[in-house]
Parts: structure tokens; C-alpha cells; sequence
């Protein structure tokens, strides 16, 4: 069984700052990409920033210049800093990770379940 566990989420005034950390467990033999998405109260989800085990990464045009995806490899776990928040930043944020198992021979992508981030006066 794989988990991925999200922390750092909150409450935070608008032109503050939060880390979330996201980390993964299980029998994981390696973790291809990983990623943060979020979803607002009725809309759909959308990505945020994705990172490969290279350390390529993607961020949303709302998020450049604010945010910064990071991993640590060793830990199996993946950062979002975000910094300069807005009210608009506000939603649910999940991580993901395309990663194989033991002794499963392919990947398959796993989401965390889930960390609240609200941006408010």
C-alpha cells in the first residue's frame, strides 16, 4: 500500500506565506513526477506545479514568481512554498506522484488526500 500524506495547509492572511509537504510511503521502488494541484469550492481541479526526478518544473501562470515546487528524493517527499498568498489561492490542495511498487512492474499515479489552504483577512 502507498500513502501520501499532505501537512502544512492553514489559515494565513493575504500576503503571507505557507509550506506544504506532501511525503510518500509504502514498498515505492522509485517516484517518477510529483506534483501539487488544487480545487476551489466549485470549480475543477487544477495543476499548481509539478517536478521530475530530474527536477524539471512546470508551474501554473497563476503561480509563477510566487510559488516553488522542491523534493527531496531521499525522503520520498515534495515541497510547495508558496509565498505572497491571495484570497484566490484559497482551496483544497493535493499532491500526487507517478511511482512504482514492489513488485508491481509499471507505474501508476497516487493522490494524497487532501490539505485545506484558506487566504483571509
Amino acid at each position: 500500500q502507498v500513502q501520501l500524506v499532505e501537512s502544512g495547509g492553514g489559515l494565513v492572511q493575504p500576503g503571507g506565506s505557507l509550506r506544504l509537504s506532501c511525503a510518500a510511503s509504502g514498498s515505492i521502488v522509485s517516484i517518477n513526477a510529483m506534483g501539487w494541484f488544487r480545487q476551489a469550492p466549485g470549480k475543477q481541479r487544477e495543476l499548481v506545479a509539478t517536478i521530475t526526478s530530474a527536477g524539471t518544473t512546470n508551474y501554473a501562470d497563476s503561480v509563477k514568481g510566487r510559488f516553488t515546487i522542491a523534493r527531496d528524493n531521499a525522503e520520498n517527499t515534495v515541497y510547495l512554498q508558496m509565498n505572497s498568498l491571495k484570497s484566490e489561492d484559497t482551496a483544497v490542495y493535493y499532491c500526487n506522484a507517478v511511482l512504482r511498487t514492489n513488485p508491481t512492474p509499471y507505474e501508476r499515479l497516487y493522490w494524497g488526500q487532501g490539505t485545506q489552504v484558506t487566504v483571509s483577512s
